[in-house]
C-alpha cells in the first residue's frame, strides 16, 4: 500500500487556548532559504560541507550529534514567527524566546505523543551544536566567526515523566537580526504537512527566488548545491522526478509546481494571483560592470539573490524603471554599510 503523499493532520482538533499562539504566520529566514545550511538526511549526518557562489561561501560544521536538519528547522520557523507576530503587534522582542513545547508541537504539525518530545529534545541538541562559518549577510550584518543557530536551550519546566513544558531559547545573532530587519518570508501551512525533507527543502528555494512571480528557472547542478544535497546529479534529478510525478498525482506541493527543460528545473506558481509574465525586455543590468559595483556597496551580500529581490520589488511596487543599472544600484545601497 502507497504512502499518502502528505503527512497526516495531527492536530486537527487544536486548543482554543492555544489558537492564537498556533495560528502566527510560518515565517522562515530568507538567507537559509537561499543556502543550504540544514541536512536532508534523517539520519545523523556527520558530513562537513561548505557552499561557495561567487565571493560568498558558508561552512557548516557539525556537531557529535550531527548537522540540523530540515526538520529541525521547525523550531527556527516557530520563534521567528512569534517573534514577528509580536512585533507587529507592537510588542518588544529580546533574543530569547519562551514558549510551550505542546504549542510548537501543535504549530508544526508535529507529534505530541512521547516520542514526539524525544525528537524536539534531539532537534534542539542539533541546532545548538551546529556551527557556521560565513561572510553572507543576515539582515545587514557581515559575519566572519562561528556559530551556532540558536546559542542556548533550556528545558525551564517538566513533567514527572519527562515531557518538556516550558523552553527558553536563545537565538543566535544570525537568526534574531534577521527577524530585527523583517528579512524574513511567508511560508505556506502545508509546508509542515510535506514528509520529504527533500520536498521541504525545493519549497523553501522556489518560495524565495520564485516567490509571487509566475515562474523560475534553475540549472539541476545548481539546484542540487542549494539543496545540499551529496547526490550524483543522476541520482539528484530521479529524487526530483519522483516529486514532480508525485505532484502531478496528488496535487501535494504547496504553491509551487516543478518540471523539467533540460538540464534545467522550471518552477511554476500554482496561484492564481501571481504577477504577470514579466515584459518583453526584462530588467536587465550590466553584470561585469554593475556586479562589481554592487558588491562594493553591498558587501557580504549575495549580489544575483539581491537582483531577484530587486526585480521582484519593482514588479510588487509597479515601478517604471528607465535605468535598471542605476536603480539596482541604489536598491543596493539600503542592504550596504551606506544605508541611511
Amino acid at each position: 500500500m502507497q504512502r499518502p503523499a502528505l503527512l497526516p493532520d495531527r492536530h486537527p482538533q487544536k486548543d482554543l487556548f492555544v489558537c492564537d499562539i498556533v495560528d502566527a504566520v510560518p515565517k522562515g529566514d530568507m538567507a537559509s532559504m537561499e543556502h543550504p545550511v540544514f541536512s536532508l538526511s534523517t539520519k545523523p549526518d556527520m558530513r562537513p560541507r561548505r557552499y561557495e557562489r561567487g565571493e560568498n561561501w558558508i561552512e557548516i560544521s557539525p556537531s557529535r550529534y550531527g548537522l540540523a536538519t530540515v526538520h529541525d528547522r521547525d523550531v527556527l520557523i516557530y520563534c521567528i514567527s512569534q517573534c514577528i507576530a509580536a512585533l507587529n503587534q507592537g510588542r518588544p522582542v529580546g533574543r530569547t524566546v519562551r514558549f510551550k513545547a505542546y504549542d510548537l508541537l501543535v504549530a508544526t504539525n508535529r507529534s505530541k505523543s512521547g516520542r514526539g518530545y524525544e525528537l524536539l529534545r534531539d532537534a534542539l541538541r542539533r541546532l545548538q551544536g551546529t556551527q557556521i562559518e560565513t561572510n553572507i549577510r543576515q539582515g545587514g550584518k557581515e559575519y566572519f566567526k562561528v556559530f551556532g543557530l540558536i546559542d542556548s536551550a533550556e528545558i525551564v519546566k517538566e513533567t514527572r515523566d519527562g515531557r518538556m513544558l516550558d523552553i527558553d531559547i536563545t537565538l543566535s545573532d544570525w537568526v534574531f537580526d534577521a527577524i530585527e530587519n523583517r528579512h524574513v518570508l511567508t511560508l505556506n501551512r502545508e509546508y509542515f504537512f510535506l514528509r520529504k525533507p527533500l520536498e521541504r527543502r525545493l519549497y523553501e528555494i522556489a518560495r524565495k527566488h520564485c516567490g509571487e512571480k509566475s515562474e523560475w528557472r534553475i540549472g539541476l547542478a545548481n539546484l542540487r548545491d542549494k539543496c545540499g544535497s551529496g547526490s550524483t546529479i543522476k541520482e539528484f534529478r530521479r529524487l526530483v522526478s519522483k516529486i514532480i510525478d508525485d505532484d502531478e498525482k496528488n496535487d501535494h506541493m504547496p504553491d509551487y509546481a516543478f518540471s523539467f527543460e533540460d538540464e534545467n528545473v522550471l518552477v511554476r506558481s500554482k496561484r492564481e494571483d501571481v504577477l504577470s509574465p514579466p515584459p518583453a525586455t526584462p530588467l536587465h543590468v550590466d553584470e561585469d560592470k554593475t556586479f562589481e559595483q554592487a558588491r562594493r556597496l553591498a558587501p557580504g551580500w549575495d549580489v544575483r539573490a539581491l537582483l531577484d529581490e530587486w526585480r521582484e520589488w519593482v514588479s510588487n511596487k509597479g515601478i517604471a524603471v528607465q535605468n535598471p543599472d542605476a536603480n539596482f544600484l541604489s536598491f543596493c545601497k539600503t542592504r550596504g554599510p551606506y544605508k541611511r
